[in-house]
C-alpha cells in the first residue's frame, strides 16, 4: 500500500475528539476540494504491506485508529486492512469523502463520511448511496465554507433524514468560516447536530504535520 504517514496523536474531530489515536494516513485522492488541508497526501509516500502498517499500529499501543488520507478507499487494499485492525481489536474510524461506495467496508468499522457541501467544489462526485449506509454507530460530517454551504447542509439533512439515522457534524472551514457564525447559525435553527472545531489545528501549528 501507499503510506503518506502513521504517527499518534489526539483525534481533532468527530464523537471521539480528544482521545488519543494512530492515524495511518494512506495517499491519494480523486479528489480536489477548495479548501483540503491534507494535499501532500495526493502525491508522493512510501510503499508498506498491510503486515508491517499493524506491526507500525500495534507498536504505539492505542486502541483507537484512524484510516484516513487523502482518501483512503480509493486504494483497493485498504478494504482489507480496515478488516484486519478490525480482528486486531482496534476500535477503527474511516475518513472519506463520500465519493468512493463504503458497501464494502468491515461493518465493525465506524465510517466517518464527509459531504461534500458546494463550496468544496466536489459535490458532483458525491456516491449520495452511501448516505443510506450509514447507521448509527457511524457520522455524516459537513465542512462548511460559507452560508450557502450551511443552507445547502441543513436541506441534504432533512432530504435524507440524517440526524435519524446517525450521528450530524458540522465544522466550519478553518481560516475562512467564522467559527462564533456557523454556531449561532445551528442554536437559531435548533440544529440536532455536533458542532466541531479541528482540535488538534487548536493544540498544533494549523499546517504541522503529524499531529
Amino acid at each position: 500500500m501507499r503510506v503518506t504517514e502513521i504517527f499518534h496523536s489526539i483525534q481533532g474531530e468527530s464523537s471521539y475528539v480528544g482521545q488519543p489515536c494512530v492515524f495511518v494516513r494512506l495517499t491519494g485522492c480523486p479528489l480536489r476540494c477548495t479548501w483540503c488541508d491534507t494535499e501532500y497526501a495526493f502525491y508522493g509516500g512510501y510503499e508498506q504491506s498491510i503486515e508491517e502498517i499493524l506491526t507500525k499500529v500495534d507498536s504505539y499501543g492505542c486502541q483507537l485508529v484512524e484510516v484516513t488520507g487523502g482518501e483512503p478507499l480509493a486504494q483497493a487494499d485498504a478494504f482489507q486492512l480496515i478488516a484486519r485492525l478490525c480482528d486486531r481489536g482496534y476500535q477503527v474510524l474511516i475518513e472519506t469523502s463520500g465519493a468512493i461506495d463504503i458497501s464494502s467496508v468491515d461493518r465493525r468499522a465506524h465510517v466517518i463520511l464527509d459531504v461534500k457541501c458546494p463550496g468544496s467544489g466536489m459535490t458532483d462526485r458525491m456516491y449520495w448511496p452511501n448516505l443510506n449506509l450509514l447507521t448509527m454507530k457511524d457520522e455524516a460530517k459537513f465542512v462548511l465554507c460559507d452560508r450557502n454551504d450551511y443552507d445547502w447542509a441543513r436541506k441534504t439533512i432533512t432530504q435524507y433524514e440524517l440526524t435519524s439515522r446517525c450521528p450530524v457534524l458540522m465544522s466550519p472551514v478553518f481560516g475562512s468560516l467564522e467559527p462564533r457564525l456557523l454556531a449561532e447559525w445551528v442554536l437559531a435553527d435548533r440544529l440536532p447536530v455536533r458542532f466541531q472545531l479541528q482540535l488538534h489545528k487548536l493544540v498544533w501549528a494549523p499546517d504541522m504535520r503529524g499531529v
